[in-house]
């Protein structure tokens, strides 16, 4: 007995790991997507950015943010502080944690949570891309990652009110980590302001478009991929068939969201513009993803197709909208991670008995206004004290030259 339970603990543990893994390369998606809808003179900056917020979501919530979230006897019996962190006796960190019948180490457990901090962070960067100085961007990096995204993310996964008096349901994190991201980054574009040419004076929109769309293609199919360790490894267990049929499911229904998303905002791009658009099948794709997130074990596979078939068609009608507004969003992040991500917290009373509607509400809003206020209010401070926005002038010659000193494509160094 004393070795089936050893085996279960360590195929747990690595699935658990396996799981983090493939969420961190999500962080290689965001670069992807974000470097290729963004144009090319700001290209090295956007992968600056995002290979430097996940260093940062790291050691932040390594330092802080992990027992801000998780502040419980059960971590803190494992999570040894100090002694940890100046490599001490850490032995009291292999000791399993529970979770009713589920065991595994807090290093795994802290590894499957970190990446999760990083991807609520990298959905800030494509947002306010092309026009937010470096500086300003990695310092509102360490307030989200080490304290505004764990204290929310501790109302619902760490046992606080909105799971305990609440029941608020979100098993991946369509509010915790998507909604959170988003609504950092309308903070962060309000502010900021759009990007120069953007708008026209008479309300006109003019398109300013992306260096490389196989690029964000391809930032896409691995986010997509991604999405597997994401919602798949949150049903936290795979050693008995009960939890190996769950996480089959889980699989299955999250990438057949993914699917209905893509078709869906293939079809209504189609309706709006006379033709089809590329950029919005990719953001049907991970509007699909960000739905299901929510819930992506209690729906069939067909229910899981018209969620994420609804997020596709919710993330082209919003994009639209926020241009509308002047809100200018690069990467389409608000509408794919905001907008849709409303969406996937409504969506789940369409499957699981125990939400409610008071439940589903009640989180949703907390979240929205509470990182949303939160993140304006930082925002705020850094463009009194540093400036949120780059001049005129380097937003015209490009971030890339006026930050990083570096081109991603020198060949073509004709700004546009």
């Amino acid at each position: 007995m004393e070795e089936v339970t050893q085996l279960s603990y360590a195929l747990d543990t690595f699935y658990f790991l396996v799981s983090g893994a493939l969420v961190m390369w999500m962080a290689a998606g965001f670069a992807m997507l974000e470097a290729g809808l963004v144009r090319s003179k700001n290209t090295a900056t956007i992968l600056t950015k995002n290979i430097a917020l996940f260093s940062i979501a790291c050691v932040m919530y390594m330092l802080m943010g992990y027992n801000i979230m998780y502040p419980g006897e059960a971590v803190s019996a494992y999570w040894p502080g100090v002694s940890f962190l100046l490599g001490g006796d850490n032995s009291a960190a292999d000791v399993l944690a529970s979770d009713g019948d589920i065991y595994y180490s807090g290093m795994s457990d802290f590894f499957f949570q970190v990446v999760f901090v990083a991807t609520a962070m990298s959905i800030v960067s494509g947002a306010v891309a092309e026009r937010m100085k470096m500086s300003a961007f990695l310092i509102f990096c360490i307030f989200l990652t080490g304290f505004i995204y764990p204290l929310q993310g501790y109302w619902k996964w760490g046992g606080g009110f909105l799971d305990a008096n609440f029941g608020f349901q979100d098993f991946a994190g369509s509010g915790v980590v998507h909604m959170c991201g988003a609504a950092a980054a309308l903070a962060g574009v309000l502010l900021v302001g759009a990007r120069k040419g953007k708008y026209g004076a008479d309300g006109h929109v003019n398109a300013l478009p992306g260096a490389n769309l196989p690029l964000a293609t391809l930032g896409t199919f691995i986010l997509w991929v991604g999405w597997f360790g994401f919602n798949g490894g949150s049903e936290l267990m795979i050693s008995n068939v009960d939890e190996a049929n769950a996480v089959a499911l889980v699989f299955v229904n999250t990438n057949m969201a993914a699917a209905g998303g893509v078709l869906a905002a293939l079809l209504t791009s189609r309706m709006l513009f006379g033709k089809i658009d590329l950029t919005m099948c990719l953001n049907g794709a991970l509007a699909g993803l960000v739905a299901i997130t929510a819930e992506p074990l209690a729906p069939t596979p067909l229910l899981a197709t018209v969620v994420g078939a609804i997020g596709g068609v919710i993330v082209v009608f919003s994009i639209v909208t926020l241009d509308k507004l002047k809100i200018d969003d690069p990467v389409g992040a608000i509408s794919v991670h905001g907008v849709v991500g409303m969406w996937g917290l409504v969506a789940v009373l369409l499957s699981n008995e125990d939400a409610t509607v008071k439940g589903q509400l009640v989180g949703l809003v907390t979240i929205g206004l509470f990182v949303f206020a939160s993140s304006f209010v930082v925002w705020l401070v850094l463009k009194a004290i540093l400036g949120l926005r780059v001049s005129e002038e380097d937003e015209m010659v490009g971030l890339d030259a006026a930050e990083c000193g570096v081109e991603a494509y020198p060949e073509f160094s004709v700004n546009k």
